[in-house]
């Protein structure tokens, strides 16, 4: 889209055009950013802004003149008549066109200088009354007029010819221009100046005085375009200087090579290539390795690109590609370290130990890709260790919590300054071995960005059938990651990506019941702890009941996090009475216990017996960290037939609600309430604590019974707990977790739960120590649990003593 050549006017022609036309006193005004507009210009604008559109508009739509004048500051959407300069330039509009995006494409000519007497208007756009500024008329051009302009024609061609600008058509113009006001105008408005300095020179009427400023403006430039090109002369001698010494450096190399007198960089090459020779490597890597090393041979060693290619073969040279540990295949050895590690755990071992059978029968089986998943504190990254021990191999530890970066995982590209190869690699180059065991630790809380998806990246890392060829973006060559046992840990599978967790095998650890935590308290932390606050085994006791005392009151957790802190805590007092003279032995007993501790932070007993009233039932969830119980209240109020919920429920926990209310109205003459009942009351649900955010599908039955318990006014039975979820029509749904929420009850001392049917298979996933303390109760139908939990146990129902049946 451009302009039809016709437009162009000589400057005599348009200067008689000018003495001919009326300028009226008020003319529509638009702001223009970044230019200042002169006498005898042309110029197109881009007009996009709607209040300029508007003056562009009635302008048109009259004489077509318009009042241009340049914003102070460019920034401003919306200017004020403060925001503008108040000498412009009357112009008036050639040619407009309309652009596809909505703007206006405009062809200006200036005409008259003119400066701003008052703004009459200001929407949709801004109306001015203007003055017009006369030129004052030389008359015969002085001498020294005459050299002022000799001098702006020659400094105007030695920038224009410096800044590589210059046009033999504008400096015809330029030598042909008699008048000093519009040699001025024309210098000014292609010099590139500042908006505030060419807004200087439209402003000085003085046509003499107008040179003169256009003159010092040009010495300035002038003095600015030759630094400029003595800078850019330094540096092409710079350049050439440096290729000149290259060569001589060249030759010097060449001189000492004949003379036998080696340098420095000759012995690192040399070295380097007696460290290739011996290393054991893949053909491929080896190829490459050599390539890298002839191009560093030949590149002069204070080049750039010299450390970067150092840097891609000393990572070659150090990545353990055929270095193996020689695995422990005596399946009673590592067994016994097992345990002596960790208490329990059986299906963890046993995956290992399975594992050491098959890679003694077949040396070339591939290594397992193992998750656990459970809540903090059960012994997942302990267990890493413990494994590795129990193979004798290395083992390496690596955190993926909030990692957002791709990189962490394949690398830089070695275009990147400062790029380097991913944590994967990284850690089998500080092993020093290609089969550790690699710890990949939080693998649920890898996090997302613009930099890449780490999880996508750890789809290749975690794949058997892929993992043998990886390709790490710095050292872009396959790496054989295939004899690496990786494991990795997660406090919940929901938030792993499902691609990712289809490569693991899944291995969960519930957490402990009490007397595990009892065990493992007496064999494993409370000797840590003992040793680590500096103290002697027969300095501080500690009887069962104590240490029973300890683990149901003052901690509450599915893992032994905090136990281990509970002990350092005594250990540190009974630490600070020896230091301070005393000797010992030191026995906390239940009455001296709570010196130690404080007094007790969990009484589970106590309060259920309190809590049990018409409207409470009591559900189990499952959480990150572990299994929870769940109160569910229910109160009945008079009303319209609202369902209040509170609690902070999700949106699958407000469905079980509602789902809880319509069975409670289909069973309105179970109930003995009449079919109108429901709308004469209103019904609130609420989940303590309403700080925590609650959801999850296995919260039904219990919201279930605890209406049904509110309307018939009757309490449930003591120690009874629910799990499960609930359809329309009364059936009851499986769930997960049914390990992690027994271990719950267990701890809250709950010895019945009613669990679904479905999950009765699950039963025997649970020990047989938990299942002799806990009857389990499965059900089809809301209707066994009504019966199991507030009347008498139906004969269809069997009871459930462990996985028994009566």
């Amino acid at each position: 889209m451009e302009f039809d050549d016709s437009l162009s006017t000589s400057m005599d022609d348009f200067a008689e055009n000018i003495q001919d036309m009326d300028i009226p006193g008020e003319l529509p005004m638009m702001a223009v950013r970044d230019v200042v507009v002169f006498n005898y210009m042309i110029i197109p604008l881009f007009v996009g802004r709607s209040g300029s559109i508007s003056a562009v508009t009635e302008a048109m739509n009259g004489d077509k003149l318009l009042m241009l004048v340049t914003q102070k500051d460019a920034t401003k959407d919306d200017p004020a008549p403060e925001d503008v300069y108040q000498v412009g330039m009357v112009s008036m509009i050639m040619r407009t066109l309309k652009l596809p995006d909505g703007r206006l494409k405009v062809l200006v000519q200036a005409l008259s200088k003119a400066q701003i007497k008052s703004f009459k208007q200001k929407d949709p756009h801004f109306r001015v009354e203007v003055d017009l500024v006369e030129e004052e008329e030389t008359g015969t051009v002085s001498v020294e007029t005459e050299a002022l302009m000799r001098t702006v024609r020659e400094q105007t061609e030695k920038i224009m010819s410096l800044r590589g600008i210059l046009s033999s058509d504008l400096m015809m113009i330029i030598n042909n221009i008699e008048e000093p006001g519009r040699l001025a105008d024309l210098v000014g408005s292609n010099l590139r100046l500042k908006i505030v300095e060419s807004q200087q020179i439209l402003e000085t009427v003085d046509t003499v005085k107008r040179l003169r400023l256009v003159a010092d403006l040009l010495n300035k430039e002038m003095e600015v375009a030759a630094v400029q090109a003595k800078i850019q002369s330094d540096a092409k001698e710079e350049m050439s200087r440096s290729q000149r010494e290259y060569f001589l450096r060249e030759q010097m190399q060449a001189l000492k090579k004949e003379l036998g007198d080696d340098d420095a960089y000759g012995q690192e090459i040399e070295g380097l290539r007696k460290k290739l020779k011996k290393k054991k490597m893949p053909k491929h890597a080896r190829k490459v390795a050599r390539k890298e090393l002839k191009r560093l041979e030949m590149m002069h060693p204070d080049a750039s690109e010299a450390n970067i290619i150092r840097t891609y073969i000393d990572w070659i040279l150090d990545l353990p590609w055929k270095k193996m540990s020689k695995d422990r295949l005596d399946l009673k050895i590592a067994a016994k370290v097992l345990d002596e590690d960790h208490y329990g755990l059986e299906k963890v071992k046993e995956r290992i130990l399975e594992f050491l059978a098959v890679r003694k029968l077949n040396k070339d089986t591939k290594g397992p890709i193992l998750c656990f998943v459970g809540p903090p504190g059960v012994g997942k990254t302990s267990l890493g260790q413990a494994v590795a021990r129990a193979m004798d191999r290395k083992f390496y530890r690596l955190s993926l919590g909030g990692m957002r970066d791709e990189a962490e995982i394949r690398g830089h590209r070695r275009t990147y300054i400062g790029a380097m190869p991913g944590r994967i690699l990284q850690g089998l180059k500080n092993v020093k071995t290609s089969n550790p065991v690699f710890m990949m630790d939080e693998i649920d809380k890898i996090g997302a960005d613009y930099r890449g998806d780490p999880s996508s990246a750890l789809l290749e890392v975690l794949d058997p059938e892929q993992n043998s060829t990886f390709s790490d973006h710095y050292m872009n060559m396959p790496f054989d990651l295939s004899r690496v046992m990786f494991i990795t840990t997660a406090n919940r599978s929901d938030t792993i990506p499902g691609p990712l967790m289809d490569r693991m095998e899944v291995i969960r650890l519930a957490g402990y019941t009490l007397e595990e935590k009892m065990i493992i308290a007496r064999k494993y932390l409370l000797p840590r702890q003992i040793k680590e606050n500096g103290i002697k085994p027969r300095q501080i006791k500690l009887d069962d009941n104590t240490m029973r005392r300890i683990v149901s009151q003052y901690t509450h957790e599915a893992g032994v996090r905090n136990l281990e802190r509970e002990l350092g805590k005594i250990c540190r007092k009974a630490a600070r009475k020896i230091a301070d003279g005393g000797k010992g032995p030191y026995t906390i007993s239940k009455n001296t216990l709570d010196k130690y501790l404080g007094p007790p932070r969990f009484i589970p007993d106590a309060e259920l017996d309190t809590l049990m009233q018409p409207g409470l039932a009591i559900g189990l969830a499952w959480t990150e960290v572990g299994g929870e119980l769940l109160h569910i209240e229910t109160s009945i109020l008079a009303g319209k037939g609202k369902l209040i919920l509170t609690g902070q429920l999700g949106d699958v926990m407000k469905e079980s609600a509602q789902a809880a209310l319509t069975y409670c109205r289909s069973r309105s003459k179970q109930l003995g309430v009449e079919s109108g009942y429901f709308d004469t009351i209103d019904i609130h649900i609420h989940v303590p604590a309403g700080a925590i955010p609650k959801d999850g599908p296995s919260a039904g039955i219990t919201m279930t019974t605890a209406l049904y318990s509110a309307i018939v006014e009757k309490t449930l039975k003591k120690g009874v707990a629910m799990t499960g979820e609930v359809t329309l029509r009364g059936r009851v749904l499986p769930i997960g977790g049914l390990k992690e929420k027994a271990l719950a009850a267990l701890r809250a001392g709950i010895n019945k739960i009613i669990i679904p049917f479905e999950n009765e298979k699950d039963l025997v996933e649970i020990p047989k120590e938990l299942r002799k303390q806990i009857s389990f109760y499965p059900v089809k139908h809301m209707d066994e649990v009504v019966e199991l939990a507030l009347g008498k146990i139906s004969k269809t129902v069997r009871k459930k003593r462990g996985c028994k049946k009566k």
